[in-house]
């Protein structure tokens, strides 16, 4: 967070469309990859330099530009200048903590996302943005780093199955961004699970480290809820048809997404709430574990004031005192001590105080 803040600090002030990457940087060389196709072929490529996507501008096939790294902002800016995009754009291309958001420019649709994945590893939630240019031709996705969900999307355009390399790009685009909305199912449930887990050792054994693990669920449920939350908006823009490069026939689909993003955000809602009722229920549990040291305590400490009475009475120091003297007074003391101890211990017990 520090270091995001520190990359931050070199924006303000300055003008508008200044090209400034504002995030953490991933991968050492950026990575550009195209596959370029229709109906009848479908030619895969990895170009060397940004230069390279220039034949692909006025080509009447259909063309995926994918850019992995966003660090190097010559490459963003080439690409900006071939295909005529604005600088605004290019700016929230690099400033990787945009809110989900679409923009139409007539000549083309501009797309920001969130693409999340989860480490079973270090058990945290990755977020990364994913952005997207939908032209007449082409789409152009932006990636921080190497590896994606697209790869059965990519399968799907080498094996030519289904309709999408019959379709204009307008339904690449949406195939996209369905891909990392389904992906938010998959992540959903690890959460699921982590929540599950949570809850048997918050029954069992709730320690300092349950604790924890509920602020870092909570923390990773409100990230999920900011990246999954504003793509209902987007996808109901696309979805009326306010953009003349989404055709019908893919609007149907885009209401299929809708319903899923719904169904992402009542999820991610369902998990808040139960992991802010385990708080609660930790809270509760470590209460209780508190009012019986206490009471426990208490029993102890109400059984040995009687006895403290009687030891203080016959350890002053005066002289005449009748009971000094007798012979059996001693171990009649400890008959009433332990006679004591008994009876109030029968009545806590009857009382089930204890």
């Amino acid at each position: 967070m520090l270091g995001l803040m520190k990359t931050a600090s070199r924006k303000p002030g300055l003008a508008p469309g200044t090209l400034v990457h504002v995030g953490e940087k991933k991968i050492e060389k950026v990575r550009i990859r195209t596959i370029d196709y229709d109906e009848t072929h479908l030619e895969e490529r990895e170009l060397e330099t940004i230069d390279d996507c220039l034949p692909y501008v006025d080509k009447p096939t259909v063309t995926w530009i994918n850019i992995d790294g966003l660090h190097d902002v010559d490459v963003i800016e080439k690409i900006g200048k071939n295909f005529g995009l604005h600088p605004l754009v290019l700016e929230d291309i690099l400033h990787t903590e945009q809110r989900p958001k679409v923009e139409d420019f007539d000549d083309y649709v501009f797309i920001i996302t969130k693409m999340l994945s989860y480490d079973e590893a270090e058990h945290e939630l990755k977020v990364e943005q994913f952005s997207l240019i939908l032209g007449s031709n082409y789409v152009i996705t932006f990636q921080e780093r190497v590896g994606d969900v697209f790869e059965p999307v990519r399968e799907r355009l080498r094996k030519g199955k289904g309709r999408i390399r019959k379709r204009p790009p307008d339904y690449l685009a949406y195939a996209l961004i369905d891909a990392v909305v389904d992906h938010y199912f998959l992540v959903l449930e690890k959460i699921g699970e982590r929540v599950e887990s949570l809850e048997e050792d918050l029954m069992t054994n709730p320690t300092t480290e349950t604790l924890q693990m509920i602020h870092h669920l909570k923390r990773e449920l409100i990230s999920m809820r900011k990246s999954v939350w504003p793509l209902r908006e987007l996808i109901g823009a696309l979805e009326r048809g306010e953009s003349r490069l989404f055709e019908e026939k893919t609007t149907v689909f885009l209401r299929d997404v809708y319903d899923h993003t719904i169904q992402v955000i009542d999820t991610v809602e369902t998990l808040r709430d139960m992991v802010s009722g385990m708080l609660d229920v930790y809270l509760s549990s470590v209460s209780n574990r508190m009012n019986e040291v206490m009471k426990v305590l208490t029993i102890i400490a109400t059984i040995f004031i009687p006895m403290t009475f009687i030891a203080g009475i016959y350890g002053m120091n005066f002289e005449f005192m009748p009971e000094l003297k007798w012979h059996y007074g001693y171990h009649l003391v400890w008959v009433i001590i332990i006679a004591i101890a008994v009876v109030m211990l029968f009545y806590f017990r009857r009382k089930k105080w204890l």
